[in-house]
């Protein structure tokens, strides 16, 4: 017995439709004839650029000319610009007053360490605040979510820039941590919303490299202008940023949220695809409605395997190569090298923004390479996921390695550009790890994804919170030298689990199954 299927088909400047006799007793698909769609091929002859390997597209494409999938491939990589932009502008708020420490103690009578609590807060609150967006962009769709969170991020920068009182400082940062995490967390479901199988390695690759940078970048403008105008205008450029950036997405970033069961596709094409989907509101769910126990959906997804090890791995590594850094620079550089807050910001900002940068030039393009050659081998059958756990060794070996020689050369006072370069080693592997980890994780649970990078932020904003209590103690206690030793070793351990991912993982996914929620996404 036998039935047939459409599949959409890659071959570079435009789609192909293939028309596919599948074997009801078999997975195997067999291609029987191709033909050219002219209808598709017109709307869809902009979505690809690049190299063709014709091969079927995955997920397939639905007909339907408001299908994300069918979009033009420069309004998909604008609305990636949007979505990351806004990633990065979350964590620069929550860390660009960090060089100002000293100055914001002296203003409110307290101690540094106790200044550095308003950014710790900001940033845990950073993490729980997207248990909240999640479920409300699932029903109401990822625009309106955006565009409020951003909305509430600039109106909070402004009461932080504004406090009078180091209580009303730290009240207006937990709302701000609140409003930031809306993009960090649903970012990579956009992306999942709007590529392809072999293209979401890149993608998923520029949103990191823009998440990680956030807290890489904020460091160098924020010093130089607590040092010249004071650490208020550090709130008030966050402010003002999102202000710019809510106007650019109120015109210009269109609802990505698409329903693919077959209530939703039984309506016709709007007549004006991207313009429909630049309206305010009107992206509900079909039959979907809050509930309390979508709050709770992401801890759900840390009973798969292939989540929780990939999320605890990242978060992890994300503390000790990214906010170890930046808990650690001020007080080891102002102490070695009488660093004031300027240098401070621009020697840990730069090391850091290099590494991450050039992390991202390594793993987004490795990782689709890795994932056409597997689909070439095997053009039909599913591709399992775990095939891009490869890309993960370089981020494995480099992050150990830059956190021994950042600790090693502080203890030993070399120069400073010995630390940075540990520090750039460090973060380049960290953006390779968190291409691999964000990318595999949405090819496991492309519905869930949204749910899934909220877990992620979750737990990476509880664990590097922490960091701030014992990194200093510890190091001035034991010795640089050691504490930074220990950390490589717990990163080393933490990779064991993947290492048994990529010889385990299908068959743990596939005797677990698939999540029961968000299937038509």
């Amino acid at each position: 017995m036998q039935g047939s299927r459409t599949l959409f088909v890659h071959t570079g400047a435009r789609y192909l439709t293939r028309t596919a006799a599948v074997e009801a007793t078999s997975t195997n698909v067999k291609l029987d004839r191709c033909v050219v769609d002219p209808i598709l091929s017109l709307w869809r002859e902009s979505a690809e650029g690049g190299g063709s390997h014709g091969l079927p597209l995955v997920p397939q494409p639905t007909e339907r000319t408001d299908d994300p999938l069918n979009w033009p491939r420069w309004l998909k990589y604008i609305v990636l610009a949007q979505v990351s932009v806004m990633a990065l502008l979350g964590q620069f708020s929550s860390a660009a007053v960090n060089p100002a420490f000293v100055d914001l103690a002296r203003e409110f009578h307290i101690t540094t360490v106790q200044a550095s609590y308003q950014t710790t807060v900001a940033i845990a609150l950073g993490g729980v605040g997207s248990l909240m967006w999640i479920p409300l962009a699932n029903v109401y769709g990822r625009r309106p979510v955006y565009l409020l969170s951003t909305l509430m991020t600039g109106l909070t920068a402004l009461g932080s820039a504004r406090a009078q009182s180091y209580g009303a400082l730290v009240a207006t940062r937990v709302l701000n941590g609140i409003g930031f995490s809306a993009p960090i967390a649903l970012g990579a479901g956009t992306v999942v919303d709007i590529f392809f199988l072999h293209e979401r390695g890149r993608a998923m690759g520029i949103f990191a490299v823009f998440l990680s940078n956030g807290a890489h970048l904020s460091p160098i403008p924020g010093g130089f202008i607590a040092e010249t105008v004071g650490w208020r205008w550090c709130f008030y450029l966050t402010a003002i940023l999102h202000g710019v950036m809510f106007c650019i997405i109120l015109v210009a970033l269109p609802e990505t949220l698409f329903f693919r069961d077959s209530k939703a596709m039984s309506h016709e094409s709007p007549r004006h695809p991207i313009r429909s989907r630049l309206a305010l509101w009107g992206f509900r769910t079909p039959g979907k409605s809050l509930h309390w126990r979508d709050i709770y959906r992401p801890f759900q997804m840390a009973i798969y395997p292939s989540v929780i090890l990939c999320a605890t791995y990242y978060s992890v590594l994300w503390g000790y190569a990214s906010i170890e850094f930046a808990v650690t620079v001020a007080a080891t550089f102002s102490q070695l090298y009488d660093f004031n807050a300027g240098r401070l910001g621009l020697s840990l900002g730069l090391s850091l923004l290099i590494g991450t940068s050039l992390g991202e030039l390594a793993s987004g393009p490795i990782m689709d390479a890795m994932m056409r050659r597997a689909r070439k081998r095997s053009p039909i059958d599913d591709i399992v996921p775990e095939v891009r756990l490869n890309a993960i060794w370089t981020g494995a070996i480099l992050v150990p390695a830059g956190l021994l020689i950042y600790g090693l050369t502080v203890h030993f006072r070399a120069p400073v550009a010995a630390p940075c370069v540990g520090m750039a080693i460090a973060s380049f592997g960290l953006q390779v790890i968190a291409s691999v980890t964000y990318t595999y994780c949405s090819d496991c649970y492309k519905p869930q994804t949204s749910e899934v990078s909220s877990l992620f932020n979750v737990m990476r904003q509880l664990f590097g919170c922490t960091l701030a209590f014992y990194s200093i103690p510890f190091g001035n206690k034991v010795g640089y030298q050691w504490s930074f030793t220990c950390f490589a070793v717990i990163c080393i351990v933490f990779f064991l689990p993947i290492v048994w991912l990529m010889r385990r993982g299908q068959s743990v996914r596939e005797r677990l199954g698939k999540p029961s929620f968000n299937t038509s996404l």
